[in-house]
């Protein structure tokens, strides 16, 4: 059986922070070891519960989130980071991916994408909104440290069906859902099924995404090399 996912979450918002922290605690596979806000050490809090991943209000009161984050990834290298905001600028996700971020998530975003990007960034991915991907999403690659996907990187993160994969790989190769339904002789409203469930798992919007998610990954290439098109 896998380790649980050890979450620590830091925000200031009361509300907003029993709140996550109730949905978060009903997974089976994250453990959230404390819940913080303003006037907290969290310094302290992080050496006590050593989580493997911290969720963190952008905008604490009480201390810079910014030197908080950079404290942590040269003290506590296996911690990551996720940041929380209602509206950040460009300006701002890109000091903190620079400074360590491995995830950013809009505090209004869906519980899946909460859950999601918790899931992608403790097995190494480093993630960002689908509404940032896009013009903001080359900037970041551009100009931040390392690379930032969307959502994470396959067969580490998200665990992608031998079937999802398949149909990753057609549409990389420019595949219609007509003519994967064809080569993997499924309905067109089985394959259709398909890509909604890679959209959902990837946290992306759109076939061209899947394409280039594919296209930029050299492991779903390689997995794929050994996959029969025949057979589940």
């Amino acid at each position: 059986m896998a380790e649980k996912i050890i979450l620590l979450i830091i925000e200031d918002n009361l509300l907003l922070r029993e709140g996550i922290s109730s949905i978060i605690k009903r997974q089976p596979d994250i453990k959230v070891v404390s819940d913080t806000g303003q006037g907290k050490k969290p310094l302290q809090r992080i050496r006590e519960l050593k989580p493997n991943v911290i969720l963190l209000d952008l905008g604490l009161r009480s201390q810079n989130s910014l030197e908080l984050i950079r404290t942590v990834k040269s003290d506590f290298p296996r911690t990551k980071v996720i940041v929380m905001d209602l509206a950040p600028t460009e300006t701002e996700i890109l000091m903190f991916v620079r400074a360590g971020a491995s995830g950013f998530l809009l505090k209004d975003a869906p519980t899946s994408d909460f859950l999601k990007t918790i899931r992608a960034v403790a097995h190494g991915g480093k993630v960002l909104p689908s509404l940032m991907t896009g013009s903001l999403f080359s900037q970041i690659v551009e100009e931040a440290v390392g690379s930032m996907i969307s959502p994470s990187r396959a067969n580490e993160a998200v665990r992608m069906t031998k079937r999802e994969r398949q149909v990753i790989f057609l549409i990389a190769d420019g595949l219609s859902n007509k003519e994967i339904a064809n080569k993997l002789r499924l309905s067109p409203y089985t394959v259709k099924s398909h890509v909604h469930n890679i959209l959902e798992k990837l946290l992306l919007r759109s076939r061209v995404q899947i394409a280039q998610y594919a296209l930029t990954n050299a492991e779903v290439m390689k997995a794929d090399e050994e996959i029969s098109f025949i057979d589940e």
